[in-house]
């Protein structure tokens, strides 16, 4: 890995804006010529996955006569009933749950968020999402927000490892080639996939929706042959490097990152109206824990990190005791001043202002951090043999 790592040094950039997160063919033409390929590339992807999913719901509703798609149930967000290896993926609950995620997954390899997959298989001629109403602009038809695809791929990898069940292993290859195929030229993913227009198609790490995939590709290397062919274990280890260059260089200041970085600037944009343009605390932590388990990182790597872990430890807001840490959700980029945007598009200065004229369902607030910037910087520095 050091190897490829070198190409770190010289990899930082500097903001100068706050860019547009949308990916256009207006955009692309912009850029340097000798960038615009890839980029054409990445867009024509976007658009053989649109046209993939829009073609098997066509065939599906001539196959059962249907003149208007059948709406998807909504659900709660999907995550993985036990803990990885444990026994109860080989029981006939998980297989029949595993059937309900292969149903839902769409015809370009992804899988939407919110799906009610307690309500059973999805029935032919009905929509792999609940997130748009039939006949609207597909939302959501391809997603790693809220842990979407990449939970349900995890799902399917522990299923196959009890039961070696062929069509498990088939989901899971196709939801892998989908997240290749996601994957922009700089080695950043979208929040959406096909691409969606907005910030849906900035590089995502609000939620850590990026840092699940990098997760999930550096595990790849660790399944069985059986399940992932090499030739794809090869191409997800690449794009692991590739996205863990992708974060060095989206790194700000020399601090830690922001939820949505655009997508080809690689400069902070905001999102909804309490997501604006701010370094995250959270975020930066669960990603700085994915470079953390980098294996013989180089000199540029290790900076990115401690530079990652000085920050958190001084942007703290409580620092007297170590256990009782906590960190703002997000901080003003430039002052590293915390900051409580509310839902009605107002940045407050402190919690309290914001909670008297929004309704708080938001964790504005955390201690989480704190694991990262103690006991893992610890154990990292140890395996280093380096401290700061």
């Amino acid at each position: 890995m050091s190897h490829w790592l070198g190409m770190i040094a010289g990899a930082t950039m500097a903001f100068s804006c706050v860019g547009s997160a949308a990916v256009t063919e207006e955009a692309v033409e912009q850029l340097a010529p000798s960038e615009q390929a890839a980029w054409e590339a990445y867009l024509q992807r976007s658009k053989v996955a649109a046209e993939l999913n829009e073609q098997g719901l066509v065939e599906e509703l001539s196959s059962e006569g249907l003149e208007r798609a059948r709406k998807a149930p909504d659900g709660a967000d999907f995550k993985l009933p036990k803990q990885p290896g444990d026994g109860w993926y080989g029981s006939s609950e998980a297989q029949a749950l595993a059937e309900v995620l292969l149903s839902y997954q769409t015809p370009a390899g992804g899988w939407s968020k919110h799906n009610g997959y307690s309500q059973g298989r999805r029935l032919h001629g009905m929509q792999w999402s609940s997130q748009y109403d039939p006949g609207h602009r597909p939302h959501y038809l391809g997603t790693i927000d809220n842990r979407a695809t990449t939970a349900e791929i995890q799902f399917l990898v522990e299923v196959w490892r009890k039961t070696k069940r062929s069509d498990c292993r088939e989901g899971v290859q196709r939801g892998l080639q989908y997240l290749l195929a996601a994957q922009n030229p700089h080695g950043g993913w979208p929040q959406v996939f096909p691409l969606e227009g907005g910030y849906h198609d900035a590089v995502t790490l609000n939620d850590d929706a990026m840092t699940h995939v990098l997760e999930l590709m550096k595990s790849v290397a660790e399944m069985d042959a059986g399940l992932v062919r090499v030739g794809l274990k090869r191409d997800c280890q690449e794009a692991f490097e590739k996205g863990l260059l992708c974060a060095v260089r989206m790194q700000f200041e020399g601090k830690g990152w922001c939820g949505q970085h655009d997508a080809i600037s690689l400069a902070p944009v905001a999102a909804r109206a309490m997501e604006p343009a701010a370094l995250v605390s959270v975020e930066s932590a669960n990603l700085l824990k994915v470079l953390m388990s980098v294996d013989e990182p180089d000199a540029a790597l290790v900076r990115c990190i401690e530079n990652g872990l000085s920050w958190l430890e001084e942007v703290a807001l409580t620092a007297n005791d170590e256990k009782s840490r906590k960190w703002a959700r997000f901080y003003e980029l430039g002052t590293d001043r915390p900051i409580y945007p509310g839902r009605d598009g107002v940045i407050y200065k402190d919690f309290d202002a914001l909670a008297r004229r929004n309704k708080v369902g938001y964790d504005y607030v955390s201690s989480r951090p704190g694991s990262v910037v103690d006991q893992a910087a610890k154990k990292w520095r140890k395996k280093l043999g380096h401290h700061p």
